[in-house]
């Protein structure tokens, strides 16, 4: 196997002081899912990564990327000594894409990061060897250490880049070069960072700043701060790439037909047609799929391949995945769940509501006789001193009219939860322990059921609750619902 890292060359790119000579085949950071050949990056979050050293070593880690000696590590131990960990991981991760040939994809936005992320993945795999960081590694050292990880032979590599305040994003862009940039759309979201939406635009479009000269900016032309994204973007980008519903998007979808297993769009290219189908239901599902094959278009990817994989693509856990929970497995009696449990701001509400309204319900299979649709919402976080109307207007989200009970988790949600009519209103608890062990009095075969919150608001214990009682066959379904 060759190896992703050797000694001598993590010490050249980083400037370090090399022990030992040694070959790496991955980079960690983790010590509980480090393998063994990785070279072991000893970062200080809310620990310091030197403590870990020693584990990392005795789990057969190839060596440790360390500013010093660690305690009870030899001095004769394989390590690259630097001055700064993260600093040097920047470089490393500096390293790999300045020696591979590549073609580099960036994604960020407001929503949908992740999943059109794993979109993009999933169409480009097929043709050529792809890189993308498995989990939602987008900030400071998730970045760098998605492209330390990219072997030299990459043809497709994607990187997802996320913020939290003003400033972040650019730098990171910089530091990828990717020859195409996405913004999937811009909502209010970490609006306790920013003053305004248009603000939040102006740092989403700094991706763009990292573009490869003859760059392709590829952004949402439905937003309302679509004239930012492109003011940012003609500054930057060779080429410019509208997507949506809008009239002056070059990539445009004409129709949108939305069922409950996919989502089909007919659209036009510039001026040539094309019907895509993808294998999710849902708009914002749909409209980064445009995103993804305009991207596919341009890193010289075959589009016919790439639309035959994309209607074979699933959401992932957490983002949006649909699937049935059989609770009596005799009887074939279960629920959907979707479960998107990771990520919540307004826009991406209003795009799961969409998508629940669109599930058919099942009647006369469960103890009531009609199948309901419900929602278990869980905070949204980081918006700012707007955040009670944020979660009270919610309410009067159209798609409300199809959903039959919502029940609310968190101290925000208590704010949708005084908004909405009586006859809508389920359960609102402080956290959401406390509305994971009832699950059982709140589902009944033929429902379908969102959960979805902020990664904060630990609605996944909903969702875990969920699969527990469906493993169990239904069997703690007892009293009232």
């Amino acid at each position: 196997m060759t190896a992703l890292w050797t000694g001598r060359e993590a010490a050249l790119a980083t400037g370090g002081e090399l022990r030992g000579d040694w070959k790496a085949h991955g980079v960690s950071i983790d010590t509980r899912t480090i393998e063994a050949g990785d070279l072991f990056v000893a970062l200080k979050d809310l620990r310091d990564g030197h403590d870990f050293v020693a584990n990392a070593l005795s789990k057969g880690a190839a060596a440790a990327l360390v500013s010093r000696v660690p305690d009870g590590v030899s001095a004769d131990a394989p390590l690259l000594i630097v001055e700064d960990v993260l600093v040097a991981l920047e470089a490393l991760g500096r390293a790999a894409r300045a020696r591979t040939g590549a073609r580099i994809i960036a994604v960020t936005g407001s929503a949908g990061k992740t999943s059109t992320k794993d979109m993009l993945r999933h169409v480009l795999m097929g043709q050529g060897h792809t890189h993308a960081a498995e989990a939602s590694y987008n900030n400071h050292w998730g970045v760098p250490l998605t492209l330390a990880r990219m072997p030299a032979n990459t043809d497709f590599a994607i990187i997802e880049i996320g913020m939290n305040h003003p400033g972040e994003i650019a730098p990171l862009s910089r530091m990828a070069r990717p020859h195409v940039a996405i913004v999937t759309t811009v909502a209010p979201a970490h609006l306790a960072a920013f003053e305004s939406v248009e603000g939040i635009a102006n740092e989403k479009a700094s991706i763009f700043e990292g573009l490869e000269p003859d760059g392709y900016a590829i952004f949402n032309a439905d937003v309302e701060t679509a004239p930012i994204l492109n003011a940012v973007a003609k500054e930057y980008a060779a080429h410019r790439i509208g997507f949506g519903e809008h009239a002056d998007a070059v990539l445009r979808a004409v129709r949108l037909t939305l069922t409950p297993d996919a989502s089909v769009i007919e659209g036009v290219f510039g001026s040539d047609p094309f019907l895509l189908k993808v294998g999710a239901p849902g708009k914002h599902f749909a409209m980064n799929a445009l995103a993804v094959m305009g991207a596919v278009a341009k890193v010289g990817a075959d589009w016919d391949l790439a639309a035959c994989d994309l209607a074979s693509w699933h959401a992932p856990a957490g983002r949006g995945l649909r699937e049935t929970l059989l609770l009596d497995p005799v009887e074939d009696q279960g629920i959907e769940l979707i479960d998107d449990a990771f990520n919540a701001n307004p826009a991406s509400m209003a795009a799961a509501f969409e998508v629940l309204a669109a599930v058919p319900v099942k009647d006369g299979v469960g103890r009531i006789s009609q199948g309901r649709r419900i929602a278990i919402l869980g905070d949204m976080l980081e918006l700012g001193e707007d955040e009670a109307a944020l979660h009270a207007v919610l309410a009067d989200h159209p798609a409300m009219e199809r959903i039959h009970r919502v029940d609310c988790v968190g101290p925000r949600m208590r704010n949708l939860y005084d908004a909405l009519p009586a006859e809508k209103r389920g359960r609102w608890v402080e956290s959401a322990g406390m509305l994971a062990s009832e699950v059982h009095h709140l589902v009944d075969a033929g429902d379908v059921i969102l959960v979805k919150g902020s990664k904060g608001s630990k609605v996944s214990l909903v969702v875990d609750s969920l699969r527990k009682l469906a493993k169990a066959g239904g069997r703690e379904q007892e009293g009232t619902v």
